[in-house]
Formats: structure tokens, C-alpha cells, sequence
């Protein structure tokens, strides 16, 4: 079966059946995807498909034919981190960082549908990603900021 990942085409051999996750985590050795409940509950395995944020470790790779998925891996333009992964920067978010590529994959997504979110847009955006460290706050901090410099890039362009 042919993938579109983060703009390249990439041939896996797997059967239909099996999961985005383990494509990625064990087939293309791409860990920035993490595994963490296995039930599509917690968000650590957020990737976008077509710009949507999907939970790989329940999304079989037959349903992703002619399909964009980008992971974290693929989030930056080159050298240049994607403002939701600068923000998480700036705002020193994670601690054990288990749950933060899916908490990034979410907000960009997220921040592509609604540019100008309030307070608790954003906190209806993420309500669905858990972490076990409790960053909530930091989180809601980081995706309002990176909605800030989004506006802010576009304004300059």
C-alpha cells in the first residue's frame, strides 16, 4: 500500500488491517507518534490526515489511500519549527513530554480551522488530549500564543 507521510510517498508492506501507529512507530521507525492508551482516548498518537487531527492507534491504513497524514516529524518547514512547537518551546511546556506531540498535533490542526480562538475555544479544542503531568494550563498558554504569532506571520505576509 502506497502513504502520503509528510509529503512523501512511501510503500509499506502491512496488511490492510493494521494501525497508522505501528506503520509509523514500527514499520518507518517514525517515533515522534506516541502510543499511549491504544483506545483513541488520550491523544499521544494525534497525527493530521488531511489537516484533520486523527488518532492513529485506532485508524487502520486502509482508510488513508490518497490520504495527506502528516506527524510530528513532519510539522516544521525544514529548519523553521511550526508556531504551535515554538510555542510549546517558549512556554516550557511538557515534563515528561509523552503526551506532546498529540497536544501540538491537536492545536495545529485546531489553529488551521480557527485562527482567532478565545480562551475556551481553545480549551474545548484540547479538552480530549490527556497529560499525565497535568500541563493543562501551559498548554491553553502555548496554543493561544501560537495563535498570536500565526495572526501575526499573516499580517506580515
Amino acid at each position: 500500500m502506497e502513504l502520503t507521510i509528510n509529503g512523501v510517498k512511501r510503500t509499506v508492506s502491512a496488511p490492510e488491517s493494521r494501525l497508522l501507529l505501528h506503520v509509523l512507530r514500527e514499520d518507518l521507525e517514525m517515533t515522534g507518534t506516541k502510543f499511549g492508551c491504544g483506545a483513541g482516548i488520550c491523544g499521544a498518537c494525534t497525527v493530521m490526515v488531511d489537516g484533520v487531527a486523527t488518532r492513529s492507534c485506532i485508524t487502520p491504513i486502509s482508510t488513508l489511500a490518497e490520504k495527506s497524514i502528516t506527524t510530528i516529524e513532519g510539522l516544521a518547514d525544514g529548519e523553521r519549527l511550526h508556531p504551535v512547537q515554538q510555542a510549546f518551546i517558549d512556554a516550557q511546556v511538557p515534563q515528561c513530554g509523552w503526551c506532546m506531540s498529540g497536544q501540538i498535533m491537536t492545536a495545529a490542526a485546531f489553529l488551521a480551522s480557527n485562527a482567532s480562538p478565545s480562551g475556551d475555544d481553545i480549551s474545548e479544542a484540547m479538552s480530549n488530549n490527556y497529560c499525565r503531568c497535568g500541563c493543562y494550563h501551559r498548554i491553553r498558554i502555548a496554543v493561544a500564543a501560537a495563535a498570536r504569532t500565526s495572526a501575526a506571520n499573516e499580517v506580515q505576509s
